[in-house]
Order: C-alpha cells, then structure tokens, then sequence
C-alpha cells in the first residue's frame, strides 16, 4: 500500500515560511511573443508538422538515420557537433551564379571551384574564355562538360609537344614553346615536325569541342585540316573570328561553309616553328567563302595581285587589312584598289613593300581609305613606297613606327596625301627637320601630330613657319629626343604663355 502523505506540522510551516524562488531564465525575441499569442505557436508547430510531411512523403527516412531537427523560426537544420551548416545549399543553382557571377576577380573562381563540387560545376558555367594547355582535357570530353558557356577558345598551346620543366622558352605574339637542349638537331627549326600534332589528331579534338560547345564565337586552331574546319562550321553557326595556324590551302576549303565569320587571321609562315604555305589559290577560296569578312590578317601569306583582287571584288565588307611579313610578288599593291569599302590597312614586319608597282596608271586608289599603319618595315626602295602613297592618297591618319630606311627623300612622296589630319613618327631615326618641312605645310588639314624618338629631329631646326604652324595644332607631342625642349624652339611665338595660344602635349 501507498505511503500516506507526509502531514507533519514542520513542513507545513515551512511550506508556509519559505517564499516562491523564479529561475532566471534568458531572455529571447521569441519569448514574448509566443507566451501571448497561442495562435502563433499553432502555426509554427503547423509549419513545422507540413515540412516533416513532405519530406517523408517524398523519401520515407531510414530507421538507422533519425529524422533531422529543423530550426522552427529559420526553417534550417539545427547542426550537432562540430560541423557548420552548408547555408548555401538552400539557394538555388540559378541564384548561385547569379552571386558568383558578381565577382569581379576572375581569379577568384579558381577558389571558388575548390569549394566543393556543386560550387566547381557552378563556376565553370561563368567562364567563357580558355587557353588550353592539356589536349588529354579536350580528347576525353573535359572541357566541355566542366566549362558549357565557353565562347573563346585557343588549342595552339597543347598542339606543340613541348618539356614544361625546361628553361628556355621561346615566346613571340603568336605562340609560346618550351625548348630542349636538342634544338640544334632540328633541320633549322626550333621545334620537331613530330612534336606538332597531326591534322587526324587535331580534327578529332575539333569535332569533340564544336559538339560540346556549340556557342563558340572565337577559336584559334592549329594544323587543322579541310575536314575539322567543315564540322566547326556546321556545329558553330555563331563563329565570329577564327586565327589559323599552320595552315595551307587545301585545308581552307573548309573555311567555305563560315557564313558569319567576320574576323579571320592566316598565319601560313612562323619562323623557327613550322612553314606552310597560302597562295592566290587559298586567298581565292576565303574569299568566296567568306563574303561578309570585316577584318582579315595574312601572316607569312604568298601571293600576287590575283589573290588580293579576288578579296577585293568578293569581301565587299571589309573595312581593315593587315599584311604581316608578306611574300606578295610584284604589283599586289594595285589590287587595293578593288577594295572599295577598305578603312584600314597595316603592313607589319614587311621586308619590302613591293618591289615591283608597275606604272602610276595602273595603281588606282582607295576611296574610302582613313587610316594607314607602317609598322617596322624596311622602306628602303623609294618606287614601292611611293606607289603605297599613291594608292592611300586619300588617307586621313599616317602612322610610322621603327621603320628602317624612312629618310628625307622617302618621306617627301608622303606630300601627295593632301588629306593627313594625323602624323605619328617613332623611331624613325634618318628622318630630319628638312623632311617634314618639304611635307607638312602641303597638309592644311593637319591638327595632330606627334614625333617620338626621332633623333635626328632637332629643336634648334625648327623655323619660325614650322613654329606657327606648331601653335595652331589642336594635338602636340614632341619627343624626338631625350633633350627636347619645346619651350626654347618656340621662343616668341606666345606658345605656352599666360594668355597665348595653347599647346598641348
């Protein structure tokens, strides 16, 4: 039987005596409100009862895994132990990309593709631009299922077998290459034709890459042949600019489906590297092929007036050519004149210009031309230099830059260009004062110039016709020495005086 109950006076009286004590209990944001309002806790326990429903609705739990405890006010899942809790796993993919995509630091999602791997495949989608240096990447599916969005892709470096670990590194703007200590044995070239890979190897990789990246607008290929370049262009419809390496003319038969390439880049001849060659005949195939060309680059490009005319008469678009260490033979200089919507032409690294113009009459003109760039050419022969004039005589901005031979008597036939609003001379060192009095003051319209490293070019050579001319300028930079003194050649003309003309440098 049950004990009775303890009646004894003394505790009653100190049931009596002895006073209530509260606990001191923390204080909580939640603490008010949910001893007041009973209808809220209603709808957190409600809450709470829905979300276990649906997740055991959908995969019913483990006996061995207990039910995991959710924060009722955060609807998070309360952490035990040491672990933290992966916030970022309640937002969304989309959401995710959204945040990382607002790194400026592209370096950044390096880090942030160590995370884990849902935060690798998220920032692979925010890269659009790869230089690849691994063709096992690309041969086993790689880069296309890690990076989707690619749109600018360049294979050359992983086209070139090449040790890593050695010391010498032959660079140039076009290619970089490790080199061994064999470079000797190679038949004058730096780098073994074994080491380039084959044009099998290289379609393969193409079709690989134009199936998973679908969205290319730029690659840069190499020793690509014919059939590589007609699966880039069916499985890319949106390729804008293409730079190819190491190619011939039969493999720009393929360059013949590209319908939208605007951009194109040739480099038929690297020295030291490989040597291929495009002629008229792959100039002609471009050309009917890719009609709605803007821009086109030929490096170490042969050819003649045939090729450059087929260009002319069939890319009526393009705006800018650029010839680069060219083979053209004689008279290709009179072929620009087919070029009717031509804006710019660049000649680069070019050991002659051309060495046989033929007549004045049979040069012609480009109309349309604005802008011509001499880029570290040999200017030696005065009758190719002069028909490049006659050809641009409609020009608008000249550009000389380290260019060898450029003396007085060459410079002078730049005078039949009445229209120069812009000079730029840069280490053109034989040219003197005299030369740019004979052709300056035929150009009324000039209103810029700029001189930079010219040795020759003395401050205390310029004549008081040359100073005034100087004070009208909107635009002045004269460098020509490292002991120029503008202020002392322009002594009494009020340049640079409080209250006179102005003279910007």
């Amino acid at each position: 039987m049950p004990s009775p109950p303890d009646r004894s006076p003394d505790s009653n009286l100190d049931r009596k005596k002895t006073p209530a004590v509260k606990k001191n209990r923390r204080s909580s944001w939640s603490g008010p409100w949910l001893s007041s309002n009973e209808a809220l806790k209603n709808v957190v326990l409600k809450m709470r009862l829905q979300s276990l429903s649906n997740s055991s609705s959908t995969t019913p739990p483990s006996e061995s895994e207990p039910e995991p405890e959710f924060d009722p006010f955060n609807s998070r899942p309360i952490s035990h132990g040491n672990a933290a809790p992966d916030y970022s796993s309640m937002l969304s993919d989309k959401l995710l990309v959204k945040i990382l995509s607002k790194i400026s630091d592209k370096k950044q999602h390096i880090s942030n593709s160590l995370v884990c791997k849902r935060w690798c495949m998220l920032s692979g989608k925010l890269i659009n631009s790869i230089k690849l240096l691994d063709w096992e990447f690309l041969e086993s599916g790689r880069l296309s299922f890690r990076f989707p969005n690619l749109v600018d892709v360049n294979i050359v470096p992983s086209c070139i077998k090449s040790e890593r670990n050695s010391g010498i590194l032959l660079s140039n703007r076009l290619c970089s290459v490790h080199l061994d200590s064999g470079v000797g044995e190679n038949e004058g070239f730096l780098v073994k034709k074994g080491d380039v890979l084959g044009s099998d190897v290289v379609d393969r990789g193409v079709r690989i890459l134009s199936e998973g990246c679908g969205n290319l607008r730029k690659v840069v290929l190499m020793n690509v042949s014919e059939e590589g370049l007609s699966i880039l262009a069916d499985e890319c419809e949106l390729l804008q600019e293409m730079e190819l390496l190491c190619c011939g003319d039969s493999s720009l038969k393929g360059i013949f489906k590209c319908q939208n390439l605007q951009m194109l880049k040739l480099v038929s001849h690297l020295d030291g590297i490989y040597d291929s060659v495009v002629s008229d005949i792959g100039m002609t195939i471009l050309a009917q092929g890719c009609r709605r060309l803007l821009r086109l680059e030929l490096v170490g490009c042969e050819g003649s007036y045939d090729g450059i005319k087929a260009i002319g008469h069939c890319c009526q678009m393009l705006e800018e050519l650029v010839l680069c260490d060219h083979r053209m033979d004689g008279g290709w200089l009179s072929a620009l004149s087919y070029c009717g919507n031509l804006k710019t032409l660049r000649i680069q690294s070019c050991k002659s210009i051309d060495s046989n113009p033929g007549p004045d009459e049979h040069l012609g003109c480009c109309p349309t031309l604005e802008e011509l760039h001499v880029q570290q050419c040999q200017m030696r022969e005065k009758l190719g230099v002069r028909a490049l004039f006659l050809v641009c005589r409609t020009v608008r901005s000249i550009v000389f830059e380290d260019c060898w031979g450029l003396d007085n008597s060459i410079f002078n036939a730049a005078s039949i260009c009445r229209s120069v609003t812009y000079l730029s001379l840069e280490g053109c060192s034989l040219l003197t004062m005299e030369g740019l009095e004979s052709v300056i003051p035929f150009w009324k319209k000039l209103d810029r110039l700029r001189v930079v490293a010219c040795n020759n070019i003395k401050d205390s050579e310029i004549t008081p016709e040359l100073a005034t001319l100087f004070s009208v300028l909107k635009e002045l930079k004269w460098r020509p020495d490292s002991r120029s003194l503008m202020e002392a050649g322009l002594a009494g003309t009020g340049v640079g005086q409080k209250g006179g003309r102005s003279l910007r440098k």
